[in-house]
């Protein structure tokens, strides 16, 4: 019986929470576990008690991995480490207890035991609490967990241009806070455009955050009324068209000094919700550089930079 399965038959998650589940997953990729905690329909630790029924092995809890040794730690070479996604975290005589995703895949503990000389003792890990320990005992970054599984633009794009969205991609992989995030999204997007600001939405209230090339530190409007901010919120897609002399968007032709017959609105949506807006545009008069795939791509690149902050600041206030 498949995990989520297993989760409903015994009341933990419903049919319904388990659909969700599965159609983030094939978004944004990652296990189902990880996908019901990032849902918030089940706590991290409520998954990880039940791996441990689940697989009949012993979970892994954070005590465990508190501070690993440095000589179990070298027991496994980072590439083994980073090719099975395991930990080692215990060594007593000829026996290497090692976290694992998946403690019943006999294959892969036969592997190991040849390539260690040591009798694999297996225990179960959660695949957000593996890639925190990963990263800070092996420096193994997490990879972005993307919208799509195909990747439209760079299946077009010149060489340089992907060896140019790589080095995003890792950028975003890095962050550690959302000013960072910023940084990015602002250095990027002035590629293609000259006027550039973040929004925040916090319930209906959208605020100025931060731009480029315009001032936008005491914009504060509403979604009540219609407005380019309204449509975008409203759909969770993006706006692109000249901005209309309507009243609710009165506030946003204020700090731009006109209304621009090209202008760009970009969602960046975290767990459903809409948690900043990105704006572009060249001027009153002229058109955006080039068109939306890569400030889209660049969207969903901040989305998924931002889960990746929540949950490593989830675990590390546990």
């Amino acid at each position: 019986m498949k995990l989520g399965e297993a989760l409903v038959r015994e009341s933990l998650i419903t049919k319904e929470q388990l659909k969700q589940a599965l159609e983030r997953q094939v978004m944004f990729g990652g296990r189902i576990g990880t996908n019901l905690v990032e849902l918030k329909v089940l706590r991290e630790e409520e998954l990880l008690k039940f791996l441990g029924k689940y697989f009949r092995v012993t979970p892994v809890n954070s005590e465990m991995i508190t501070s690993i040794p440095e000589d179990v730690l070298s027991a496994l070479e980072k590439t083994v480490v980073e090719k099975y996604r395991i930990l080692p975290f215990r060594k007593e005589r000829k026996r290497l207890y090692v976290a694992m995703l998946n403690p019943n895949n006999v294959a892969e503990i036969d592997e190991l035991r040849f390539l260690t000389g040591f009798d694999i003792i297996p225990h179960v890990i959660t695949e957000l609490r593996l890639l925190f320990a990963l990263e800070r005992y092996y420096g193994i970054k997490p990879e972005l967990r993307f919208i799509s599984l195909t990747d439209p633009f760079a299946e077009t794009a010149e060489p340089e241009e992907k060896d140019a969205v790589e080095k995003t991609k890792r950028a975003f992989t890095d962050v550690r806070d959302v000013e960072e995030i910023a940084g990015i999204l602002f250095k990027e997007a002035h590629k293609i455009a000259t006027r550039t600001a973040l929004f925040t939405v916090k319930g209906e209230t959208i605020r100025g955050w931060k731009a480029r090339g315009l001032t936008v530190d005491r914009f504060q409007t509403t979604a009540n009324e219609p407005s380019i901010f309204s449509d975008v919120l409203a759909t969770k897609s993006h706006f692109r068209g000249p901005l209309l002399r309507i009243k609710g968007n009165e506030p946003l032709i204020e700090i731009l000094s006109g209304t621009p017959q090209d202008s760009l609105l970009m969602p960046i949506i975290v767990r459903d919700k809409a948690v900043m807006l990105l704006y572009a545009d060249n001027g009153i008069h002229s058109v955006l550089n080039a068109n939306i795939a890569y400030i889209s791509r660049l969207a969903s690149m901040a989305a998924v930079a931002f889960e990746i902050i929540i949950l490593r600041k989830r675990i590390l206030d546990m």
